[in-house]
Formats: C-alpha cells, structure tokens, sequence
C-alpha cells in the first residue's frame, strides 16, 4: 500500500475532486430552488432547509469520517462515504415530499463529507510545511473548478431537464469518483493509525479543541466561510430577484467570484505563512464593509460583483493558510483534526443560510457580512499574536 505509486498529478485532481465534491452537490442545484418550490408546493424556505440540511451533514460528516479514517485508513472511508453519496441521491431523485427530500440532503452532505476530511488527511499524510501549503494552495485551485462549474452546468441543465435531471447528473459524478478512488493508495499506513477502540480514536477530540492556536487558525476560517455561506445562500435571491439575472446570468456571475477564490489561493503561496494570513483577514474585513455597504444602499450590479469577487480573492488567501498552519500543528491526529476543521465552517454555514433570509435580504445578509469578517479578522490577529509569543 503504497502512496508514492500515485503520481502527484493523480492525487492532486482526485484529491481537488473529493474536497470540491461536497460543495459542488450543494451549489449544482441552486438555479433549481424555484423549480423544486413548485413541484412540492413549498415555500421558498423550505427549499433552503434543504440547504442547511446538507451543510449541516456536511459538517457533522466529518465528526464522524475524520476519526474513522484515523483508525480504519483514508481508502476505506472515502468508498464508504461514495456509496451513501449514490444511495442518497437516489433517494433525492424519488422523494415524494419536501420534508424526505430535506432528509435526504442531509444524508448527501453526510457522504459529502468524506472527500472533505479524507482530501485534507492525506494531503497532512503526504506533506508538511511550506509543500503542505502549497499542495494546499493548487488544491484550492482544482477545488475552485467546482464551485464554478456547478451553477454553470445547473443552470444548463434546469434548462434542458427537471430539477431530478441535476441529481442524476451528481449521480453519474459520484459513480465515476467512486471508480475513480478504487485506485487510490493508502496514505496512512497500519503502524500509523490510532490505537485503542473505535471510541479511544473519538477521544482524540478533546486534547485537539483544547490545543489553541489550533482553535484560532480554525476559527479564523470559520468565520471567513460564514461571509461565504452567507453570499452562497442569499446570491440565488440577490442575482434573479434583485439585480433581474435569469439562470444563465446568475450562473456566469457565480463562476466568475469563484475564480476569485482560486486567484487568492495562488497569491497566498508568494508569502510567509503568518504574513498571507494577515493579509487575508485584513482584506476580507476591509472589503466586507464596503459590500455590506453596498448592499445597505441598493448600490448597482458591477459595484456589486467588483466587491464580492475582490472578497473571494482575500477569501482565497485565508483557506489554505489556515488550513496548512492548523494541520501543522495536529499533524499526529490529522484525521480527527481534519473533521474539526471541516466541521465547524458548515456548522457556521448551516446557522448563516436561514438568518440571510430574515427580513430584507439584503440589509439581512450586509449583517451576516460584516459579523462573520469582524470576527474572522480578530481570531487571525488572535492567531497571529499567539503564533509570535510562542503560546500553546
């Protein structure tokens, strides 16, 4: 079991696929939300539970994979997570109300979460330091891909099909990962999994929360992928209903903020670690009060999408930063440390989705922007400040 027999390029784009998979299945449907509300004569709100039910399998997933694949070996975990993936999205397919289908996605963003937690373990297998981060970095670059290409190709397809013909499309994606990881090598070798009972590997758990600057680099991103989540479930509204886009057009405006992340994730690696995650909190706080400003004042559509694709950029620049500087730290525990820092983003995600829609949704998501970049932004000087006098 060899990991060195897959080539860097292998893991890379499988590795790029199963970190962008979840988020792919979340944004994939959302030019379908309006089509779904008609066809189980629902609310709009009910079709965003939908949402925050797979962010929060998202996140709750990786509790569970993250220790598994400490134990059982990263290979075992990521097939076993594929198959759920296929089963739950049959069942997506076949849901006769919106409370199954609700249930359903949770279950998908409970499959989901194992190419999150599984991509980061072996890459904390594979590499450390500054080659971490960078392998962090192009990660972030194919794991950009899918965020552009799913509302894109949603878009497309809602046109041609129903809201079911999007999910026999994840369908035909999961098979093809799934052969695609049967030739995946282990990454974590017998001698270098946890010990003990299953329930010892979830103990591990504690001494990791309780490590912290650990918690800061987490929290710090945390934070950062609450303004994500925020944008991510209010931009269907913002883009159609707003600014008058049809699917097509709010598909294109998605990809392109997309790029930004990926654009970010390049310019983090031509700084120090410490320093590119300065940058990063500074900017995204800087620019989320000019967005949530902006959206204060019904400013108009090039303003708009100027400003959030310059914030996914500094979004960008804090992801693999703070990725690579936390699992430096848990390097022993890296599966366990994986699902914490996996979980605690969609959990943020799963509280932010229904508060943009409190209200006015725009003045409601301007709120959600600029608290989650002030708090972002004071867990990375917290984080900076406890890296310089060396605390624990």
């Amino acid at each position: 079991m060899d990991i060195q027999k897959n080539s860097r390029i292998y893991l890379l784009v499988i590795m790029g696929m199963l970190s962008a998979f979840g988020p792919f299945v979340t944004d994939f449907y959302l030019p379908g939300f309006p089509s779904i509300t008609d066809y189980f004569n629902t609310s709009a709100s009910m079709v965003q539970l939908s949402l925050t039910s797979s962010m929060l399998g998202l996140g709750l997933g990786q509790l569970f994979v993250g220790p598994l694949s400490d134990k059982y070996g990263r290979k075992p975990a990521i097939l076993g997570s594929l198959i759920l993936f296929l089963l739950s999205t049959i069942a997506c397919i076949f849901s006769p109300t919106i409370q199954l289908f609700v249930a359903f996605r949770f279950m998908q963003g409970i499959a989901g979460a194992g190419g999150v937690v599984v991509s980061k373990s072996v890459a904390a297998d594979l590499y450390k330091g500054k080659e971490l981060t960078a392998f962090f970095s192009m990660l972030m670059v194919v794991n950009g891909l899918g965020p552009i290409a799913a509302p894109v190709f949603g878009g497309i397809t809602i046109k041609f099909t129903n809201w079911q013909g999007i999910f026999v499309v994840l369908l035909a994606l999961g098979l093809i990962l799934f052969i695609s990881n049967l030739y995946l090598k282990e990454s974590l070798q017998p001698e270098r999994r946890a010990q003990g009972n299953i329930f010892s590997t979830f103990r591990n758990f504690g001494p990791i929360l309780r490590n912290k600057r650990f918690m800061l680099y987490v929290m710090s991103q945390t934070m950062a992928m609450g303004f994500l989540f925020g944008y991510i479930s209010s931009s269907p509204f913002i883009f159609q209903n707003h600014y008058g886009l049809g699917p097509i057009g709010y598909s294109l405006c998605f990809a392109l903020n997309s790029l930004g992340i990926m654009l970010g994730s390049r310019v983090a690696t031509f700084f120090r670690l410490q320093k590119s995650l300065a940058i990063g909190g500074i900017s995204l706080f800087a620019l989320g009060c000019l967005l949530s400003l902006i959206l204060f004042v019904e400013g108009g559509l090039i303003v708009f999408e100027l400003v959030i694709f310059a914030q996914m950029t500094a979004l960008g620049i804090i992801l693999p930063t703070t990725s690579s500087l936390a699992l430096d730290i848990e390097r022993k525990n890296s599966g366990a440390a994986s699902a914490i820092l996996g979980f605690l983003p969609f959990l943020s995600g799963s509280i932010v989705s229904p508060l943009v829609g409190l209200g006015n949704i725009l003045s409601s998501t301007a709120v959600v922007i600029f608290i989650s970049c002030l708090l972002s932004l004071a867990f990375t000087l917290l984080a900076i400040r406890a890296n310089e006098t060396g605390e624990a």
